[in-house]
């Protein structure tokens, strides 16, 4: 189900990088991320809607420098072609309120999906488990 944003509430929320990278598209600096090292159990939020997006049992370390992720929750995210800096991706945005989170790649894992999602830590909140 898709919700209204309001901008102007979002900017005061959110850093200006995560807005910069949520809603305008943009990408955070490889290895940036406090959540590259995280390796707690729990679910992975937008840091917009609080959608849970991805499983803390899904990430894993692809060396590229952004937190990787071999699926979504199903349903969380939807799928636009992205044409932009000369290459054909597949961006990857909260299907609850739109959000830019990534891209996702056929370079993941073989043993589970194939999948690579290469998510901006900026994007997410860590949600962990209770013990």
């Amino acid at each position: 189900m898709k919700i209204q944003i309001d901008e102007q509430e979002l900017k005061q929320k959110l850093t200006p990088e995560q807005y910069h990278i949520l809603r305008e598209k943009g990408t955070e600096a490889p290895f940036s991320s406090e959540l590259l090292k995280v390796k707690d159990k729990g679910m992975f939020t937008c840091a917009v809607c609080g959608n849970e997006l991805f499983s803390s049992d899904a990430k894993f370390d692809s060396g590229t420098g952004w937190p990787s992720f071999d699926q979504a929750i199903p349903g969380s995210v939807e799928f636009k072609e992205d044409n932009s800096h000369g290459m054909v991706r597949t961006e990857v945005t909260c299907a609850q309120c739109g959000s830019h989170l990534g891209h996702v790649f056929d370079d993941g894992p073989s043993a589970t999906s194939g999948k690579r999602f290469c998510i901006n830590g900026a994007c997410l909140l860590m949600k962990k488990d209770q013990e």
